[in-house]
C-alpha cells in the first residue's frame, strides 16, 4: 500500500460542483474584491473563533504582520514567540519592525510559560502563543503573564482553527488571532489565504483600513498601508468548506486518537488531548529516539512522513544575527531531533489508517 501524507485534491471530490457552482456565481457578477461572499465568511468564521471580529487578509503571515502594526509595534519592541515553530512566526516580527525573541517549549510543541516570563525585558511588547500542530497553547498562564507585564497576546492559530481550550475557541483569547488558509491547512483555500479575529473594536477598525491601501474611501486614503485582502472568489470556496469543517476535524480526531491508543505502550510519545483541550490535529507528531531509521522503514512500507521542523529557528541562517547559539532551548533541539509527522488528514480510509498503524508497530517488533 502507498499512503502519501497527503492528498490535497481527495478533500474536493464529494464538494467540487458546489464549489465550482459558488465560483460561477461570481464569475457572473463580478465581485472579485470585498465581495458579499466574504463578508458572509468574515461573519460565519468569527462565530466560530467566539471572536467580535474577523477579517480576511491574504495570508497567514500578513495577519501576523498587520497584527503588529495594529498594537504599534515598533523598532527596538521585543515579541516572545517560540523557536520549533514555522518561521513567519518570527520572520513576521522582524518584517513589523520588531526584535523576535525566543523561549523555549513544553513537550506538547508549545511555549513554556516558566520561559516566556524570564524572557521578558523592559522592550517586550507582546507574546505570540502558537497553538502549534493544532493543539492550544497554556493560554491561562501566558494570558496572566501579559496581564502583569502589560502585554499583548497575538494568537498564531494558523494550524489551529476550530480548537478549543477549556471550552473557548483559539482566536479568542488574545488580542488578536491569526489563521492561516494556505492548501495543506484543515480549512484550506485554493492558494493562499489568511484570517485575522479580534474583539478589539479599535484594532478591527485599523485592520479594516489597514488591509486596503489605509483607503476610507475609494478616494481617500487615510495611512500609508498595504494590500492584503482575501479574494472573494476563495472566499466562496471556503464558505463552502466551512459547512465541512466540524465533520473533517472530528474524523481527524478520530484517527489521532486511534493512534494514541495503538502507539502508547510503544518506546515513543505520541501526543494526545489534556482533559481542558480539543486538539484539531493539523499535524500527528510522534517523537522517536530512532526517527530517522523509524521514517526509512515507513518510507519502505509505502507510508509517507514529514518532519514539521527539522531546523528551529534560531539555526536559520536568517537569524544569525539575533546571537542565539545551539543549546540556547534544548527541548525545541532534542524534540527537532525526535519529531515525525504521520499521516492524518480526514480523506484517509479505515484501512490506509490501520496499515499505518501496523506499520509504525511493526518496526518496533
Amino acid at each position: 500500500m502507498t499512503i502519501p501524507y497527503i492528498n490535497l485534491g481527495l478533500q474536493h471530490k464529494h464538494i467540487k460542483d458546489e464549489i465550482l457552482s459558488s465560483i460561477g456565481t461570481i464569475l457572473d457578477n463580478g465581485q472579485f474584491i470585498l465581495g458579499d461572499e466574504l463578508s458572509k465568511f468574515e461573519k460565519t468564521f468569527a462565530e466560530l473563533s467566539g471572536a467580535k471580529y474577523a477579517l480576511g487578509v491574504a495570508n497567514g503571515t500578513d495577519a501576523l504582520f498587520l497584527s503588529f502594526k495594529a498594537i504599534g509595534l515598533k523598532q527596538g519592541d521585543e515579541v516572545i514567540t517560540a523557536p520549533n515553530s514555522f518561521l513567519a512566526s518570527a520572520s513576521s516580527v522582524i518584517i513589523a519592525g520588531g526584535t523576535p525573541v525566543f523561549a523555549d517549549v513544553l513537550e506538547d510543541f508549545n511555549l513554556d510559560p516558566e520561559k516566556v516570563e524570564r524572557a521578558i525585558t523592559p522592550k517586550t511588547k507582546a507574546i505570540i502563543a502558537v497553538h502549534l500542530t493544532g493543539r492550544p497553547a497554556p493560554m491561562d498562564e501566558l494570558t496572566a503573564i501579559a496581564k502583569k507585564h502589560n502585554l499583548h497576546i497575538i494568537e498564531d492559530a494558523a494550524q489551529a482553527i476550530g480548537a478549543t481550550y477549556k471550552n473557548r475557541p483559539v482566536g479568542g483569547l488574545g488580542t488578536t488571532g491569526c489563521f492561516s488558509l494556505h492548501p495543506l491547512k484543515n480549512l484550506a483555500a485554493a492558494g493562499d489565504g489568511g484570517v485575522i479575529t479580534t474583539n478589539d473594536d479599535s484594532i478591527y477598525k485599523y485592520l479594516t483600513v489597514a488591509r486596503n491601501h489605509g483607503l476610507r474611501n475609494r478616494d481617500e486614503c487615510s495611512f500609508w498601508s498595504y494590500n492584503s485582502r482575501l479574494d472573494n472568489l476563495q472566499a466562496a470556496l471556503l464558505n463552502v468548506k466551512l459547512k465541512h469543517l466540524d465533520k473533517w476535524t472530528e474524523r481527524r480526531r478520530t484517527i489521532a486518537n486511534l493512534y494514541y491508543e495503538q502507539f502508547k505502550d510503544l518506546p515513543m510519545i505520541a501526543p494526545h488531548d489534556k482533559p481542558y483541550e480539543k486538539a484539531v490535529y493539523h499535524t500527528f507528531i510522534i517523537q522517536s529516539e530512532e526517527r530517522n531509521k523509524l521514517k526509512e522503514y515507513l518510507a519502505g512500507k509505502g507510508v509517507d512522513t514529514k518532519i514539521h521542523y527539522p531546523i528551529p529557528i534560531h539555526y536559520q541562517e536568517a537569524a544569525k544575527g539575533l546571537g542565539y547559539k545551539k543549546g540556547d532551548f534544548p527541548i525545541t533541539e532534542k524534540q527537532a531531533e525526535t519529531i515525525l509527522s504521520i499521516p492524518v488528514y480526514p480523506e484517509l480510509t479505515d484501512e490506509q489508517v490501520s496499515y499505518i498503524i501496523d506499520s509504525v508497530k511493526s518496526y518496533y517488533k
